[in-house]
């Protein structure tokens, strides 16, 4: 049971790197009931350009109204807003938060094979940490020498700057911060400008959002999010981790299951209301 809240802001974020499946349209629907009374936003999570496509973000309009949805506008797109990110990078950096990380994988898989063993973290081997060591004229000489590099936020000096944390989750209460346990995360590219990470909180912030719901498997990006939030000076809003839409074989929906996306469907003589009752939200 979904409670409603008058005033929340939240918000249904799709990248457009693909048709939105049945999955997209739990989350998008769940999302819409809990700011019911409030306001729903749309926001297009395409900051990786060479994935994304403007006929798959046509496509999140057309499936989103032939849902039923409506959402304000316009969307929020983020690959007209990187001079915000940017900025959150700079402040990041003068206050001695992030470093450059010139390792290839290549070079992170030998570190970790000649350590014989590293740790893990929601997202698989966490960095070891190589980069960080370097001396501040080592990293400009790498720089002017032209060697591509990523950005990562320094954990262990974020952890110490933000001190201890929690969050609000719906489903799950007060959960404490575990910023460690996530290690050097990227927050920029050279072929990708910001992170996911980097961009939702900025985003978040910018657009006033008060819940974020998102699926479970994205709740260790929360501990991420709340910690840039802490080092930007950003609101804090609450959040709701919902379950997933997962199929008669367990797994999650995926933009792999193309018989799946709302197009599919709709081309194989759906309707609306059939779709939103497919997705556990009947009229």
């Amino acid at each position: 049971m979904i409670e409603n809240s008058t005033g929340t802001i939240a918000r249904f974020a799709p990248s457009p790197s693909g048709r939105l499946h049945l999955g997209h349209a739990y989350s998008a629907l769940f999302t819409k009931r809990a700011a019911a009374g409030g306001r729903f936003l749309l926001r297009i999570e395409d900051i990786d350009l060479a994935r994304c496509r403007p006929e798959f973000e046509e496509g999140i309009y057309e499936d989103l109204a032939w849902l039923g949805l409506k959402w304000e506008t316009p969307a929020r797109r983020q690959s007209d807003h990187f001079d915000d990110y940017h900025a959150a990078l700079r402040k990041l950096d003068e206050n001695g938060l992030i470093y450059p990380c010139f390792c290839t994988r290549k070079d992170i898989q030998r570190e970790i094979g000649q350590a014989g063993r590293a740790p893990h973290g929601p997202d698989g081997i966490l960095y070891p940490g190589t980069c960080r060591a370097l001396s501040p004229e080592d990293r400009a000489a790498l720089a002017a020498a032209g060697e591509p590099h990523a950005l990562r936020l320094d954990m262990r000096k974020a952890v110490d700057a933000a001190g201890p944390l929690t969050f609000d989750d719906r489903e799950r209460g007060r959960m404490i911060v575990d910023g460690p346990g996530c290690g050097d995360v990227v927050l920029a590219r050279k072929d990708v400008p910001t992170s996911y990470h980097l961009a939702v909180t900025v985003d978040d912030a910018i657009q006033g959002v008060t819940l974020v719901t998102r699926g479970e498997d994205l709740l260790h990006a929360t501990h991420i999010h709340r910690i840039l939030q802490a080092l930007l000076g950003l609101p804090e809003p609450e959040y709701w981790h919902h379950g997933l839409l997962t199929g008669e074989d367990g797994k999650r929906y995926a933009k792999r299951d193309k018989s799946l996306t709302i197009q599919a469907l709709r081309e194989a003589g759906r309707g609306p209301a059939e779709v939103r009752k497919l997705a556990g939200f009947a009229d």
